[in-house]
């Protein structure tokens, strides 16, 4: 697929990656051998019919390959540009045993713009089935809650989802860049939620506003929990409270919510200095370095305590990373950070490491080597660890069961947690997790909770 030059594209925050033209995406469909096992179905969460919507575009009927992209799967625009499918639908390909797999991704992220370009509709009112009567309150309108809300609406059930903040998409709003997943793109899909009658309604804290039994107690008949994992992980080490240090959820929603990049269209106050250090090896780790690049700092850090191979972020975003001069110190791991007299961070000291046998991750765990101490300069540190649930819903739940992460507990192919009439999926039940995966939560919940109320 084209894409930005990286000596360009480390300036600005439009989308790296540019889609492919008419010609190109009829090509790569020409590939598909339409096997029939059908093994890309299988490997994915939200079981696309993988196979006929490549068909349609190889028949140059786009408008049928949207139909049956948005019959199981309310966010092909979002799924086409941050969805893993290298190690999901494209790693079980029948091609992919001698070669390059079909580019499934790809030709799912060109249906959805040309969806988009074209002002086409499928599966709006006119496709639901007649009222329940049913009411479903979905709290979170990240990849979970959109997915969930949609296959509820279809199912004629009438659902109002409650987001937090002040503008729709949880993580696909606050947490990716621009450059990555642009928010035109979002709100595009949230508009098409909107469309099958779903409610919306922003600046709702569940929790502080209502709670979740007030909510099954005012007339909903059943609630699903998406509200993501929000809450960051931290080091834990000495100066770690100095100023300029972020967590990379701090850090990402100044840049992508509050629009730190338009600045000073957006007057968002956010430090980045001329040296910045990223702590962590993951997409989040990514995405928080390559903002820090184009907000205009020079020297731009990724510290990762294991190798190359064990970093769990998707390959292509560790290339794009390291073409637009991104600076890998692997095997490093911060031992303390320190600070000047005004108390702001100025280095941090790092150990050097080195892999021992796996540890329970599958991964070689990284060992200390004695006396390999070094200080390395900073002005701005981003600590991109991972993150857990907010404690907010769960606290003030009674009879949700919560797991020692403090993830709520939750059937993994209902999604059915141990309070009544309550459904969770996405990240507040695995923790941080994929978009994908959290759809397919989303997905299944939609599914049980459908059951039930019919029931």
């Amino acid at each position: 697929m084209p894409r930005q030059d990286p000596k360009v594209r480390g300036k600005n925050f439009k989308e790296v990656a540019l889609g492919y033209t008419d010609e190109m995406a009829v090509r790569e469909a020409n590939r598909c051998i339409q096997c029939p096992k059908r093994a890309c179905v299988e490997g994915c969460p939200v079981y696309i019919d993988i196979p006929a919507f490549i068909l349609a575009i190889r028949e140059g009927n786009i408008e049928e390959a949207v139909t049956i992209l948005k019959s199981k799967n309310a966010l092909p625009g979002i799924c086409g540009r941050v969805c893993p499918q290298e190690t999901q639908c494209e790693i079980v390909c029948s091609l992919a045993k001698k070669g390059a797999p079909i580019a499934i991704g790809r030709l799912e992220r060109y249906v959805a713009d040309w969806e988009l370009k074209h002002g086409s509709n499928p599966g709006s009112s006119s496709s639901l089935l007649p009222s329940s009567g049913k009411r479903v309150a979905v709290i979170g309108s990240g990849p979970a809650g959109l997915t969930c809300a949609a296959d509820l609406a279809k199912l004629g059930h009438e659902v109002t989802i409650f987001e937090a903040l002040h503008v729709a998409g949880g993580v696909l709003t606050y947490g990716i860049p621009e450059f990555r997943l642009p928010k035109n793109i979002v709100q595009n899909e949230v508009d098409y939620v909107k469309s099958l009658g779903v409610e919306i309604r922003l600046d709702s804290v569940i929790g502080k506003l209502a709670t979740v039994d007030e909510l099954l107690e005012g007339g909903y008949d059943a609630v699903f929990l998406g509200t993501g994992a929000g809450l960051p992980m931290f080091l834990g080490i000495l100066g770690e409270n100095l100023n300029g240090i972020y967590s990379a959820n701090e850090f990402l929603t100044r840049v992508n919510l509050m629009k730190a990049y338009l600045f000073p269209e957006y007057d968002t106050p956010i430090k980045v200095g001329r040296r910045v250090a990223v702590i962590g090896g993951g997409n989040v780790a990514m995405d928080a370095a390559r903002c820090a690049l184009r907000l205009g700092a020079e020297e731009v850090y990724i510290v990762y305590r294991r190798s190359r191979i064990e970093m769990p972020a998707r390959r292509e975003e560790v290339e794009n990373a390291e073409e637009e001069g991104i600076i890998f110190k692997l095997l490093t791991n911060p031992k303390q950070f320190i600070g000047n007299d005004q108390g702001w961070v100025t280095a941090m000291e790092c150990y050097e490491m080195e892999l021992g046998e796996p540890d329970a991750s599958g991964r070689r765990r990284p060992i200390i080597k004695p006396g390999s101490e070094f200080i390395i300069g900073v002005d701005v540190v981003v600590v991109a660890l991972g993150t857990t649930p907010n404690p907010l819903v769960p606290s003030t739940t009674k009879g949700l069961e919560i797991a020692k992460a403090g993830t709520v507990v939750a059937d993994e192919e209902t999604g059915k947690t141990t309070k009544d009439r309550v459904w969770a999926g996405g990240d507040v039940v695995t923790g941080a997790a994929t978009v994908i995966s959290a759809m397919g939560a989303g997905k299944r919940a939609a599914a049980s909770i459908d059951a039930f109320l019919r029931s």
